[in-house]
């Protein structure tokens, strides 16, 4: 009887080590994340996921799956390898009794880890189910959506689903779990995942919020009047009503709500009328850089690819030695400091004080028509052009390449491109995936090959094109208004491109300063050719991006862990 009640005593005791350790724990056993780029490069959110993929493997060890969507019909997914044995039981038994239309597999990125892929089309016949429970249930006010705010709600929607059911069909009630929810597009899967799963753990990660973008892209000054801010009126004005209204009952409703950097932290504050549980910068994954003999021949390899192309449309040589300028990003003119950029090259331009020979390339995605067939023939048959040739800015046609933006602001500024400036510009309208029919390179495959790159944005809650760029040991230009810029000026002065990062003061009203300081930094750079201070600026590069690896930010990530973990268990007690 003694050694029964003494194993039972054990027991019981064991018993409430469990229980203790389950509620003292701070990272959970399951994590879900979700986003509408997952295996779907469309914006800087897929780079944060698919560069943080790889360390959050290394702490959950294929127990963090990604969630995202399956629009690929007739193609397969750049980046997705299906795994039929990969959770092959809650595919057959599960998902496919409960219409969830999935594919399982891994993400092709370092790291590999799960992933499933929803089809959201069949739930939009529950679309007006789902966005009448919203408002009962959250007060997320869906009547006046538009754009693509259905299909991404119903995307949402599609991904709670699919946790709920994996969670229910691999018992993990006993287990701690949190599902990650990234940007408004996925607001409604978390709150979906609040009602019908509470025991789940759940965060909210706005990068940027839909009213201060729209306040910023609508020509309005954000910063000076942000304290004047009321985010439900504004959303109104600017007929955003839906998407603030889902975006700000997730962030309410999250058990942990995070954002990217001070700067949007702030702006949640203001707009959201939420301050963020926690700030979680973006870091970057080294093992996306080339190193050694390989990092040069790709250096190599880029600066010649580039000079090639300019050299074919402009009809003219370009020294080797050519300082290569870059910016690239969406095409959000003014808050992506596009506008600035050009500024500041014409500038640059016209100086009279640029003694090395310079090509600025604009890299943003625009509405390509097709590839221009005259560069690309005398690409393929390697023909030497003597004269410019028909627009000899650009390296697609557009479709209504009149109203491009990027090509009224060159030609009104008077660029020619001619060989007596020392200065051309081009604009590469693309998708740097290596199949846009001229380059044929991915977007890293070039950037390794420039000078200095240049982003003096507006409004830019991170800033994950710098961070690339100094990751590859190119040093970069960028603004006080990036959380970047805002971090860098821990680190470095701000003021001294020999230290990798410049970092511009911008207001709302100082873009012609901007335009000085940039040419500035460039004048400043452009003297040096590839002495051994260039050298010393690529290392100090290298040493900087190091302080924005995943392995340090990670950090941050599990404080928002500990504290979603914490305030679900709170809130189910």
């Amino acid at each position: 009887m003694r050694i029964f009640a003494a194993e039972k005593n054990k027991d019981i005791i064991n018993l409430l080590f469990i229980i203790y350790m389950n509620k003292t724990k701070t990272t959970p056993d399951y994590l879900f994340e979700s986003s509408w780029e997952v295996c779907n490069k469309v914006g800087g959110i897929y780079t944060v996921l698919s560069t943080k993929a790889h360390t959050l493997q290394q702490i959950f060890k294929d127990k963090v799956i990604f969630i995202g969507p399956d629009i690929w019909k007739t193609t397969a997914a750049a980046d997705f390898k299906e795994d039929e044995k990969l959770f092959a039981d809650w595919k057959q038994h599960a998902a496919q009794n409960e219409g969830l239309h999935v594919k399982v597999g891994r993400w092709e990125v370092p790291g590999e880890p799960p992933v499933i892929l929803v089809d959201y089309q069949p739930f939009f016949a529950e679309k007006d189910a789902l966005f009448y429970s919203m408002w009962t249930d959250f007060q997320v006010d869906s009547i006046r959506a538009y754009g693509d705010y259905d299909e991404s709600c119903i995307f949402a929607y599609a991904v709670g689903k699919v946790i709920e059911s994996f969670y229910r069909y691999y018992h993990l009630e006993n287990k701690q779990v949190a599902a990650l929810f990234n940007e408004w597009m996925l607001g409604m899967g978390e709150l979906y995942i609040r009602k019908h799963v509470p025991a789940i753990a759940t965060l909210f990660t706005t990068h940027a919020t839909s009213i201060g973008r729209s306040i910023a892209g609508n020509n309005k000054a954000l910063y000076a009047y942000m304290d004047g801010y009321n985010g439900d009126q504004m959303s109104r004005e600017l007929n955003m009503e839906a998407k603030h209204s889902v975006e700000k009952q997730a962030a309410h409703y999250a058990d942990c709500f995070t954002t990217v950097s001070d700067i949007t932290a702030a702006e949640c504050r203001q707009l959201l009328d939420k301050a963020p549980d926690i700030v979680t910068p973006n870091g970057f994954e080294p093992n996306f850089v080339p190193e050694g003999a390989d990092y040069l021949q790709k250096r190599e390899q880029a600066r010649k690819l580039l000079i090639n192309v300019a050299e074919k449309l402009l009809g003219t040589t370009i020294s080797p030695d050519a300082l290569l300028i870059s910016t690239s990003g969406r095409y959000e003119y003014r808050n992506k400091g596009i506008d600035v950029f050009i500024e500041a090259m014409n500038r640059v331009r016209t100086s009279g004080r640029l003694q090395r020979e310079a090509v600025a390339f604009i890299m943003v995605p625009a509405w390509v028509r097709e590839a221009r067939a005259d560069l690309k023939k005398v690409l393929e048959d390697d023909i030497r052009t003597t004269e410019p040739m028909q627009m000899p800015f650009c390296t697609h046609w557009l479709n209504q390449m009149q109203e491009d933006r990027v090509l009224n602001y060159i030609l009104s500024a008077g660029f020619t491109n001619s060989s007596l400036n020392k200065l051309k510009i081009i604009f590469v309208p693309c998708y740097l995936d290596g199949k846009d029919g001229i380059l044929n390179k991915l977007y890293y495959d070039l950037l390794i090959g420039m000078d200095v790159t240049v982003y003096p944005s507006y409004y830019e809650p991170w800033g994950y094109t710098p961070l690339e760029s100094i990751a590859f040991g190119i040093p970069t230009i960028t603004t006080n208004l990036a959380g970047f810029g805002m971090w860098a000026l821990k680190h470095v002065s701000g003021s001294d491109i020999r230290e990798g990062v410049v970092v511009i003061k911008r207001d709302d009203f100082n873009y012609f300063e901007v335009a000085d300081a940039i040419v500035d930094a460039i004048l400043a750079l452009a003297e040096d050719g590839r002495s051994a201070r260039a050298k010393a600026i690529e290392e100090r590069c290298f040493v900087l991006a190091k302080e924005a690896e995943w392995t340090k930010f990670i950090e941050y990530y599990k404080e928002a862990f500990a504290i979603a973990l914490a305030n679900s268990q709170k809130r189910n007690s």
